[in-house]
């Protein structure tokens, strides 16, 4: 699967979809993340807060990263990739009302979780051909909407999340999509990757870094985390920690286009890519 948000187009369009908020809060899904998630709130601001004044220790940060990632840029400057002619930010009718609009970005979130771009994008064309709101959701059948949807990676579960998060949209807020990522990652369907990209396209609100398959793979090649993590949502903590915030945006997008195009999952394209003389995983022949 492959979600992302494009570094410049993304903002402008952001701010048509709504103002930017905060997350209030981080997802809580099992004992192993839970603990994770405390680790992230804890770390923001502590000093500050206390109003301490002992001396902080230098700051961890990856060899050579800022080198590697000027030239992830360099590769990424074409803005080729699948994600950035069929991502999330390419699927949603961009004439329609706000909060269709940011409805329309979160099912296409949904739709995309273990599916690729064009199949999400195809999906979401169809969809909007039956003219996708709220309520033709909910008027929908389960058979008509499944139609539609495949052959999204696990569209059965995926009818019956955006039945069950289109209700409580719906009841619960009027239509329109949850403004934090405490309620967003309590809708059905809904995971923190999702979560932090809806912040960031539907309400312009940087709250985290949105971490897939793409990134997790890529920032453990090199060597971006401390040390190996197995969870997206451990890589999310880690990279948070030490990568300056105001690359947040942008880093989803250009890692997915960067490990759609050169860093693939299996047989990565090393002798093509810039950093093969400075990635702890390049293979060198």
């Amino acid at each position: 699967m492959s979600a992302a948000v494009t570094a410049g187009g993304g903002r402008a369009a952001a701010r048509r979809l709504g103002r930017g908020h905060s997350a209030a809060g981080i997802p809580r899904r099992s004992r192993r993340r839970k603990s994770i998630a405390i680790a992230y709130e804890s770390g923001q601001g502590h000093g500050a807060e206390q109003g301490t004044s002992e001396p902080q220790r230098p700051r961890w940060e990856p060899r050579d990263w800022q080198q590697q990632l000027e030239r992830i840029r360099e590769m990424r400057r074409n803005r080729d990739a699948p994600v950035d002619e069929m991502g999330v930010e390419k699927c949603y009718d961009s004439s329609a009302p706000p909060q269709v609009m940011r409805y329309q970005v979160l099912l296409s979130l949904m739709l995309s979780s273990q599916t690729k771009d064009q199949v999400t994008s195809a999906a979401m064309l169809r969809l909007r051909q039956h003219g996708l709101t709220v309520d033709s959701i909910l008027q929908m059948d389960d058979a008509t909407l499944g139609q539609i949807i495949y052959p999204v990676g696990f569209w059965r579960n995926k009818v019956k999340y955006i039945k069950q998060t289109t209700a409580i949209l719906k009841q619960k807020y009027g239509g329109d999509i949850p403004r934090t990522v405490e309620e967003l990652v309590q809708l059905p369907g809904v995971g923190p990757k999702m979560a932090h990209l809806a912040m960031n396209i539907a309400w312009d609100s940087v709250s985290g870094i949105a971490v897939d398959t793409h990134v997790h793979r890529i920032t453990n090649r090199l060597k971006w985390v401390k040390k190996e993590t197995k969870y997206p949502e451990e890589t999310r903590v880690a990279l948070e920690d030490w990568l300056p915030r105001d690359l947040w945006r942008e880093i989803n997008w250009l890692l997915v286009g960067f490990g759609q195009q050169t860093c693939l999952p299996v047989n990565p394209r090393c002798n093509e890519c810039l950093n093969q003389d400075i990635c702890p995983a390049a293979k060198r022949h």
